[in-house]
């Protein structure tokens, strides 16, 4: 090797971001192994680029297709912890066709910039997250040879980001809060941001006939087979054909059980539980969880259908009491139970939840 030429780390492994994404995300293991497989290849098409060599790697964009609370979130952002590299999340309702009242698909590039302190170089390299994309489907079904009113935060929306996933140089402005002012803008080639769309697709979860579900030996398996979503169903849901070839990497998650979400209480790093236990002992405090405790909030999570997602919501208002009381009563040990959790749920259910 010339002593001149650049040494270039090698990229993780799939098996080293799935067990780093494993400590962060419980279940999903299907998923998470799709994931990394995704960001490997990811890592070595912008080495491959770095070192200017010509590579046949295509983009791997990703669609997450799950219910609410299920992890869709959790896993981009701890994959944009896992390869240190600037992460965003848009919202694809936010957004109009170019020309319309609204944001244009660029401005999504300019919050990636902003992320990145303004370097072109870390921006080119980030990540997108873009949520609700089941909201931008094909609204005018009627209308597709053209005639009819314009879908311009449907369709319109699909066709702008098309040229975005693909990857191409384009103008963004620099300032996200003023689009509409042309003298500020800077070029930015979105060929290595990895995208990742996501969302929940409930209407092609919940279609099918319940006299047709499969019973007997090998019943599970059978069921888990047919809920997987078809690129025609999605095509049909209003997707652009154009649009789901730009995602090769379709990845569908599954609803976290009670024993799942139990885990995502305790056992993650950054996890709900660990986060009370450290917010009480700067009140010199000792907190301890009855698991009864727990159980019963993860039953009720479970029961309105809130996934993962509500946990927090739920247990902010379980400890909120405790929480407003905390600063008065130093060097007590606190220990919630089960009954003491049963009471607080019983008037949650006129509580709006932030989820």
């Amino acid at each position: 090797m010339e002593p001149s030429a650049r040494r270039e780390e090698a990229p993780l492994t799939p098996r080293e971001i799935y067990e780093r994404l494993d400590r962060y995300v419980i279940g999903q293991d299907a998923a998470k192994r799709a994931v990394a497989i995704a960001a490997h290849n990811h890592l070595k098409r912008v080495q491959a680029r770095r070192v200017r060599r010509q590579s046949l790697i295509k983009k791997s964009n990703i669609l997450l297709i799950g219910p609410t609370g299920s992890g869709k979130t959790h896993i981009a952002r701890n994959l944009a912890d896992i390869l240190h590299v600037p992460f965003t999340t848009v919202d694809a309702t936010e957004y109009t066709e170019a020309g319309y009242y609204g944001k244009d698909v660029e401005v999504m590039i300019s919050d990636l910039l902003l992320k990145a302190n303004h370097s072109v170089e870390d921006t080119q390299r980030g990540i997108i997250f873009v949520d609700e994309v089941d909201k931008i489907a094909r609204r005018s079904q009627g209308a597709r040879n053209g005639a009819g009113s314009r879908d311009i935060g449907g369709e319109g929306v699909q066709q702008g980001l098309l040229k975005l996933l693909e990857g191409r140089e384009v103008y963004v402005p620099l300032n996200v809060t003023q689009a509409w002012n042309k003298s500020d803008f800077v070029q930015v080639d979105t060929r290595d941001i990895l995208f990742i769309c996501a969302g929940t697709f409930s209407d092609l979860h919940d279609a099918g006939d319940e006299s047709s579900r499969p019973l007997g030996f090998g019943a599970d398996a059978a069921a888990r087979l047919r809920r997987r979503i078809s690129t025609r169903q999605l095509v049909e849901f209003g997707m652009l054909a154009e649009f789901l070839g730009r995602l090769p990497v379709v990845v569908q998650l599954e609803l976290l059980g009670e024993p799942e979400l139990m885990r995502v209480l305790t056992e993650p790093p950054d996890s709900i539980v660990r986060e009370f236990h450290e917010l009480l002992a700067m009140d010199d405090l000792e907190l301890d969880f009855d698991d009864a405790a727990l159980r019963e909030v993860v039953h009720y999570s479970v029961s309105r259908g809130l996934g993962a997602r509500g946990l927090r919501s739920i247990l902010e208002h379980v400890m909120a009491d405790v929480m407003f009381e905390a600063p008065e009563h130093r060097k007590r040990h606190l220990r919630v139970d089960a009954d003491y959790v049963r009471a607080r749920l019983k008037g949650l259910d006129a509580v709006q939840l932030n989820v």
